[in-house]
């Protein structure tokens, strides 16, 4: 228990996958300009990684290894997010129209993001149980919520602030997120 503790920490704190690994750079800069749009964001991410964490862990471990084609993994990992992000679209369009047109083009691009992809990948570099893997992609995409999110708390008060004409717009958001990615490096002294 104590080991899923501690990779359930590192990956949302310690090695965010956007602010220390650097991965959901374009998500997380293009859905991060009001809250509720990035927490939706920040939602699906969540649903995607987890669900993909674990069904592309049993695929690699009871389909692709005892069948020898582990060189399958990325394109049979990339199909699995793709279907999974389809399904996340259409229950959006149906069920939450507002946030579906909120999130527009950066719903799409959750197949993508290579946050999606590094989870899965990592989850087998790293030889994690299906449960470990589905621990760090969930506390992965925790993580990605929570800086999302955060970004966007931050873009919203920036916005009434007087800010220099040369700051204006995407220099303000790259140096928010920098100081984002060092507060974040001061978790590293948890491990």
């Amino acid at each position: 228990m104590k080991e899923l503790f501690m990779i359930g920490v590192g990956a949302a704190f310690i090695n965010n996958v956007v602010l220390s690994q650097f991965l959901g750079i374009c998500a997380f800069l293009g859905v991060s300009k009001k809250t509720g749009t990035a927490a939706g964001m920040g939602a699906a991410v969540v649903f995607v990684i987890t669900l993909s964490s674990l069904i592309t862990g049993v695929l690699y471990r009871f389909i692709l290894v005892p069948l020898n084609v582990e060189y399958l993994q990325t394109i049979v990992f990339i199909l699995i997010i793709a279907a999974l992000v389809q399904f996340v679209e259409m229950a959006l369009k149906k069920y939450s129209h507002a946030l579906y047109e909120a999130l527009g083009v950066y719903l799409p691009l959750i197949t993508t993001n290579c946050a999606v992809l590094g989870v899965a990948l990592i989850n087998v570099q790293r030889n994690y149980s299906i449960l470990e893997g589905v621990v760090y992609g969930f506390a992965t995409a925790a993580g990605f919520f929570i800086a999302i999110v955060l970004m966007a708390g931050i873009r919203e008060k920036i916005e009434d602030n007087d800010i220099p004409e040369s700051f204006k717009g995407t220099p303000i958001v790259l140096l928010t997120a920098c100081l984002m990615a060092i507060a974040f490096f001061g978790f590293s002294g948890l491990k």
